[in-house]
């Protein structure tokens, strides 16, 4: 025992008060509860991330890969955007900075996605009670809201991208499907970065899904149909592999991104980017008022949109320069005409000029020519003449006569 502790303190005696430091009730009640822990234990970040993307309006250049954006923003139907260049060329940057700029879109307000134009082709049948007592009473079966750019990680899996099976149903021993990418991107922009890397069998689930607008999954005895009306941005470095014909079908306007060639623009492009990086808030409140300006803008140019005529006579310029480019695929005349549709709305024009198809022809019509197709229709045609020769040479031309008058 240690003599110089004091005998009072550590043991009292019998019928002594003891000593313990808390002199009321409520510093008792605080001690107990821990108020004095969470002072010495500061809660740490949670590492939660917010979308703050770089300012559409401040990227540097790239004036034919911000046109074809813009584009695809007013009008859907031109078939989407592929993006073509090497790295570093800021072709991710802009699809992502497009978040600002996106137009309002019509959605179902339904569960079961009941749409006006369901009541127009099929009755007060085609939609479901609740949908078909709110219209009765001249309820909007939609709202407003606003498109949404819907990325497909590299790392997806088919049945991320098209739908499956839902575990957490399952674990309950029920069938339940949930909804994949694709039906997440309707009525949205649906993003593929390095798009020539993906899988084969994902590439075909987009392709069907994109040309169909709709898709339906089976899982055992259970199925479903999802709407898929996308627009598709893809984005690729060539160096890394070449996209499949079919698939590079699919996009509607094909840019070629290259490195910025003006020293001038380069340093504007760092500067930028390092006042981006420095202080991302400040950056982005800087282009804020043109930023809304130009939300606006393409929003009316969407509304103005239908009212957009194409003359006969412009039409056959067109279909003039595709035909002497040897383009096969319909799709040609599909993109360039609803881009040029685009342009001339973006303009407040409600009539498209041969100036609006010089504007968007580039973008259209490359890598639309195929060299295969064409020495592949020649060899057929060589072929198909021969034939012919033959023909003459071994049926006596009374009898060809009098095969022609018959007809079919």
């Amino acid at each position: 025992m240690n003599p110089s502790v004091d005998q009072h303190e550590s043991s009292p005696q019998d019928g002594e008060p003891v000593t313990s430091g808390i002199r009321s009730l409520r510093e008792l009640i605080d001690v107990v509860s821990g108020r004095s822990i969470k002072d010495q234990l500061p809660q740490e970040d949670a590492g939660f991330a917010e979308a703050l993307p770089f300012p559409f309006l401040a990227l540097v250049g790239q004036q034919e890969m911000k046109l074809a954006l813009c584009l695809t923003l007013i009008n859907p139907a031109i078939g989407g955007v592929l993006l073509i260049g090497p790295r570093g060329t800021g072709k991710t940057t802009a699809v992502r900075s497009l978040l600002d700029l996106l137009p309002q879109v019509e959605r179902s307000a339904c569960f079961y996605g009941c749409l006006p134009e369901d009541v127009e082709a099929g009755g007060m049948d085609a939609i479901c009670p609740d949908c078909a007592k709110k219209y009765a009473e001249g309820r909007s079966l939609t709202i407003h809201d606003r498109v949404k750019l819907i990325e497909l990680p590299l790392n997806a899996r088919l049945e991320d991208v098209i739908g499956g099976i839902d575990e957490r149903a399952a674990i309950h021993n029920r069938l339940l499907l949930k909804r994949g990418i694709l039906a997440q991107a309707d009525l949205n922009i649906l993003y593929v970065d390095e798009v020539n890397l993906l899988d084969n069998e994902i590439v075909d689930s987009i392709l069907d899904a994109a040309a169909m607008g709709s898709y339906t999954v089976r899982r055992g005895p259970i199925s479903a149909t999802y709407r898929s009306r996308f627009s598709l941005v893809g984005s690729m470095n060539p160096e890394e592999g070449n996209l499949r014909a079919q698939i590079l079908d699919r996009f509607g306007l094909r840019v070629i991104v290259q490195g910025l060639a003006d020293p001038q623009e380069r340093l504007e492009a760092y500067r930028r980017v390092r006042a981006y990086r420095q202080n991302p808030r400040l950056t982005i409140s800087q282009y804020a008022e043109d930023s809304n300006r130009a939300a606006e803008e393409i929003d009316q140019a969407k509304k103005l949109l239908p009212m957009v005529k194409i003359s006969d006579e412009i039409a056959g310029y067109g279909i003039q320069l595709i035909q002497s480019l040897n383009i096969d695929s319909l799709r040609a005349e599909i993109t360039l005409f609803e881009a040029a549709r685009a342009y001339a709305a973006a303009d407040n024009r409600d009539i498209v000029t041969a100036a609006d198809i010089i504007e968007v022809a580039p973008m259209a019509l490359r890598l639309r020519t195929s060299k295969f197709m064409t020495n592949y229709f020649l060899e057929q045609s060589q072929e198909d003449h021969e034939i012919q020769e033959k023909l003459k040479t071994i049926i006596p031309a009374k009898a060809r006569r009098r095969a022609t008058k018959k007809g079919p």
